[in-house]
């Protein structure tokens, strides 16, 4: 490599959730695209014979790069969960969880993330490849005996995490307010990811598990006030074009569209006291107070939250995509189960060169 370039190249991104044992072909069609985005939920209950399933099909698909997070019903990829509560589940016939987790460990084409971030790199036959920082976590809010749950107390110490220079976000879990609303729960997502969110603004989050949520939005993030933590200038829900007919749903971020996500991603130069910020020093190691935290304003002011500003406002907005797959409330019920398409977001992603 000759080195990064300050350059970026459109890349269309595949996004879907909650299929639950649901596979491309008959309920849904996987659109063409260069990255595939699973989040979450690929079975009921996370059997073997399920997960083997969903794991062939996503390996037959045609994408460079293909990453996938588990949800809440994956049950048997929670070790700890299993070992606890398997029996309720799979009580006549029990699963081998280093099984089930093998199918996803040992893939050659899937990229599994586990709450933890990696680097992926497309290449592009003009020589012109991508490369960007993902997080992804299998994680929700506990409701119920289901897995990969998080207790209210545990819930900033879980996002706080997500590396600060991540250009794309997994989360099994929608933040709250955002494409998380329920029939009978206004807003059953996390607030803590939806402050996280604030902090990382990454170009693109994508999310599932609320099925009734599906769609998108772009948040155009208040970096300014002073006054008012975690603010948000505005909120732009998206109209599908894929509904009802036989068009693509989607988003389109990109500069040829004509309305990119304004996200740079830059990386920062702000104090480096967060855990995998990703951001070099800037000026003598000096803990912020606590009180900052969250808090916009003109970076270097000791006013602001300076670890997610310093060097970041070019990171002013970001497109939550929650990609739920199945339409209907219940996953398992049988009968009238409906279907979404998949989510398609074209975006520009920084380019280097070989």
């Amino acid at each position: 490599m000759t080195g990064l370039r300050s350059t970026t190249r459109k890349v269309r991104i595949v996004c879907i959730s909650d299929t639950h044992n649901a596979a491309p072909g008959g309920p849904f069609k996987l659109p063409k695209g260069d990255v595939l985005i699973h989040a979450g939920d690929m079975t009921n209950q996370g059997s073997f014979a399920e997960l083997e399933r969903t794991v062939r099909w996503i390996e037959e698909a045609d994408f460079q790069a293909k990453i996938v997070v588990a949800g809440n019903h994956d049950i048997t990829l929670d070790t700890n969960f299993y070992a606890r509560h398997g029996e309720s589940f799979h009580n006549q016939r029990p699963q081998d969880p280093v099984e089930c987790q093998g199918l996803l460990e040992n893939s050659p084409s899937i990229l599994w993330l586990k709450h933890e971030a990696a680097t992926v790199s497309l290449a592009f036959p003009d020589g012109l490849g991508v490369r960007f920082k993902i997080f992804g976590s299998p994680f929700s809010p506990v409701d119920g005996m289901w897995a990969f749950g998080y207790e209210s107390d545990e819930a900033s110490k879980t996002w706080d995490q997500i590396p600060l220079d991540s250009d794309i976000v997994i989360t099994h879990t929608p933040p709250m307010h955002h494409l998380d609303e329920k029939k009978d729960i206004p807003a059953a997502g996390c607030e803590a990811l939806r402050t996280a969110l604030w902090r990382v603004r990454p170009r693109l989050a994508v999310c599932g598990h609320v099925h009734s949520g599906r769609g998108a939005k772009r948040i155009c993030w208040d970096l300014g006030d002073s006054n008012i933590k975690y603010k948000e200038a505005s909120a732009e829900c998206w109209t599908d074009p894929g509904f009802n007919n036989k068009k693509m749903s989607l988003v389109d971020l990109s500069a040829k569209g004509g309305s990119p996500v304004q996200n740079d991603g830059s990386k920062g130069d702000g104090n480096s006291c967060g855990k995998g910020s990703g951001l070099s020093n800037f000026g003598p190691m000096v803990p912020l107070p606590a009180d900052t935290r969250g808090q916009g304003g003109v970076p270097p002011s000791a006013l602001c939250d300076l670890e997610a500003l310093s060097g970041r406002m070019g990171r002013q907005e970001t497109c939550i995509v929650n990609a739920a797959i199945t339409a209907t409330l219940w996953a398992n019920r049988s009968g009238g189960k409906k279907f979404n398409k998949p989510i398609v977001v074209d975006i520009d992603l920084p380019t280097w060169e070989e």
